[in-house]
């Protein structure tokens, strides 16, 4: 999982067991992805349980903690593939450096090797550059904190990825999950790999109908959270 860094530090590289890389931050003691396997787990929370859950032609995602972009380029993946479009919008307070994102090499492990330029061109951007749509996907980047961001009915699914609650708490709270309720339209999913039980009672303090889903390979459960359609509809 790609994990919002509230202060970064000097991650080093990581294989999963899946064969994929992530970043191991040691001043957080914390991986950006599940030592599982990194392709594994963001596939089966973000994309089959958020992206395509939601069945839409057209999807604006919203992720919290961009990373080192791979939820954004499994989502990418499937809008080459004619899948959907996307207009991504990533919060990310402290983006990689082009060296880290190199050597993560995600473009190859998933066989886009000429995305590559197109993908690094993107996450190096400058903060709310919108770059020209390319291959169904359009990508905002915004330095913003989770804890002030405040858009409203703009959204159809929330990849949530910050960094886990003992590590980031303070992103993980009634109000920010009253945020990224705002955020979402009626219908729209936020999915995550935490599966917390205070997690889950503080997203239903938010407004939000919860469920529990089956985890990715080294994980038991995860959460999809849904806003309501109101009852007079």
């Amino acid at each position: 999982m790609d994990r919002n860094v509230t202060s970064p530090g000097s991650p080093v590289l990581h294989r999963t067991a899946d064969g994929s890389l992530t970043l191991f931050d040691g001043g957080r003691d914390a991986h950006y992805h599940s030592v599982f396997g990194a392709i594994q787990e963001s596939t089966h929370v973000f994309i089959r349980s958020g992206l395509q859950a939601i069945q839409r032609d057209h999807v604006d995602v919203l992720e919290v903690g961009l990373g080192t972009g791979l939820n954004l380029l499994l989502t990418w993946i499937r809008c080459m593939e004619g899948k959907c479009t996307v207009h991504y919008t990533a919060l990310e307070p402290h983006p990689l450096s082009r060296e880290t994102l190199i050597e993560l090499d995600h473009c190859n492990e998933l066989g886009w090797a000429g995305l590559q330029e197109p993908f690094l061109d993107r996450m190096l951007a400058p903060e709310d550059a919108v770059l020209e749509p390319f291959g169904g996907l359009e990508l905002r980047q915004l330095r913003t904190p989770v804890q002030e961001f405040a858009e409203v009915d703009a959204h159809d699914v929330i990849y949530f990825d910050p960094f886990a609650p003992n590590t980031a708490p303070e992103q993980w709270t009634v109000d920010v999950f009253s945020r990224m309720f705002n955020a979402l339209r009626m219908g729209g999913l936020l999915v995550t790999y935490c599966a917390k039980g205070q997690v889950r009672r503080d997203l239903q303090a938010a407004g939000f109908n919860v469920e529990r889903l089956q985890g990715p390979p080294g994980k038991r459960e995860m959460l999809r959270a849904t806003k309501p359609f109101p009852s007079w509809l």
